[in-house]
C-alpha cells in the first residue's frame, strides 16, 4: 500500500502539468500594452505596404502592355472595404466618375494629383474593420509632389502646409507633443484614423476642380457605411464643409467633435483650443479602446 500511495503521489504533478498551457500560448498576454501597440502597429503598417505594391503592380503592368493607366476602381484594393462598400463603383454615377477621371489622367496637358496608385490611399492604408476615426479635409492638395491620398497629410521632403502647421501646434498644447520635421500622416491612418477628403484628385493648380463630378456621392458613401455598420467611432469635422457631414453620422452611435478649420484664416476662431486630441483618446479608452499616438 505504502509503494502504491508513493507511485500515485508521483503520478500527481504530472496530471497538474498536463493542464498548465504550454508557454507560448500565453507569450501575447505577458506583453506590456505598450508592445501589444506596437506589435499591433507593425502588423497594419505591412498590410498598409502591401495594398501600395499591390495598386504600383498594378500600373506597372499597365505601362508594360502599353496602356498606361489602370481603371480607376482596380485601384481600391483593400479588401475589408471592397466587402463594405458592395458594388459602389460599379453605379451609374461611379462609372461616370471613373470615366471621367481615367480621361483626366490619360489626357496628359494637366496633371492630376494625387498619383494614381494613391488616390484611395486613405482606404487602403485604414481598413474598414480598424477605423476609430475619421478626419475629414476637402481636395487633395493640387501643388507638385504635395497630394499622397490622405486628408492634410503631405510627403517627407515636402513644405508642411500652414493647415497642417496649426495642427501640429494644436497638438503640441493638447498632449505636448513635439513639432514633427514633415507632415506625412501615415502614421495616423495605420492606426485606425481615417483621412478622408471629399474629392480625391485635382488637376494642378486647380482646387476643386474635380468637385461636383461624383467623387462627394463616393465619400458620402463611405462616411454613411461607417455611421450604418460601425459604433463608436469618432468625427473629427473642422470647418463648414466637413460639419455639413454630420447629417450622414448618426450621432447616437458616433462622436462628433467640431472645430473651425485649422486654415490660417480661422485656426483662432475656434481651432485653437478645442483640445480634440486628447479628446478623442479619452473617449477611445473610455469604450476601450487602444488610444492614438498622435506623436509622428
Amino acid at each position: 500500500m505504502a509503494s502504491q500511495k508513493t507511485l500515485m503521489d508521483l503520478f500527481q504533478p504530472a496530471k497538474r502539468l498536463k493542464l498548465s498551457p504550454p508557454p507560448s500560448c500565453s507569450s501575447s498576454s505577458a506583453l506590456t500594452p505598450d508592445q501589444q501597440s506596437r506589435v499591433e502597429f507593425n502588423k497594419l503598417r505591412a498590410k498598409s505596404k502591401r495594398n501600395l505594391k499591390i495598386s504600383l503592380d498594378k500600373l506597372s503592368k499597365a505601362k508594360r502592355e502599353g496602356v498606361g493607366n489602370v481603371k480607376l476602381e482596380e485601384l481600391l484594393v483593400e479588401e475589408t472595404w471592397l466587402e463594405a462598400l458592395p458594388g459602389e463603383l460599379q453605379k451609374p454615377y461611379a462609372r461616370n466618375l471613373c470615366k471621367f477621371v481615367e480621361r483626366e489622367i490619360c489626357g496628359g496637358n494637366v496633371p492630376i494629383y494625387p498619383p494614381q496608385h494613391l488616390i484611395f490611399n486613405a482606404l487602403n492604408s485604414t481598413p474598414f474593420d480598424r477605423v476609430k476615426a475619421v478626419i475629414i479635409g476637402q481636395d487633395p492638395y493640387h501643388g507638385p509632389g504635395q497630394a499622397m491620398g490622405l486628408s492634410f497629410s503631405v510627403p517627407e521632403g515636402v513644405k508642411v502646409p500652414s493647415s497642417l502647421v496649426n495642427i501640429f501646434k494644436e497638438l503640441q498644447k493638447d498632449l505636448g507633443c513635439s513639432i514633427p520635421s514633415n507632415g506625412n500622416l501615415e502614421r495616423w491612418a495605420i492606426q485606425g484614423v481615417l483621412l478622408l477628403n471629399t474629392v480625391l484628385t485635382v488637376r494642378h493648380h486647380q482646387a476643386n476642380s474635380h468637385a461636383k463630378k461624383g467623387w462627394e456621392q463616393f465619400t458620402d458613401a463611405v462616411i454613411k457605411t461607417i455611421s450604418q455598420e460601425k459604433k463608436g467611432v469618432i468625427f473629427l469635422l473642422w470647418g463648414n464643409s466637413a460639419q455639413e457631414k454630420s447629417r450622414l453620422i448618426d450621432g447616437n452611435k458616433h462622436h462628433i467633435l467640431k472645430a473651425a478649420h485649422p486654415s490660417g484664416l480661422s485656426a483662432n476662431r475656434g481651432f485653437f483650443g478645442c483640445r480634440h486630441f486628447s479628446r478623442a483618446n479619452k473617449l477611445l479608452e473610455q469604450m476601450g479602446i487602444l488610444p492614438i499616438d498622435w506623436q509622428l
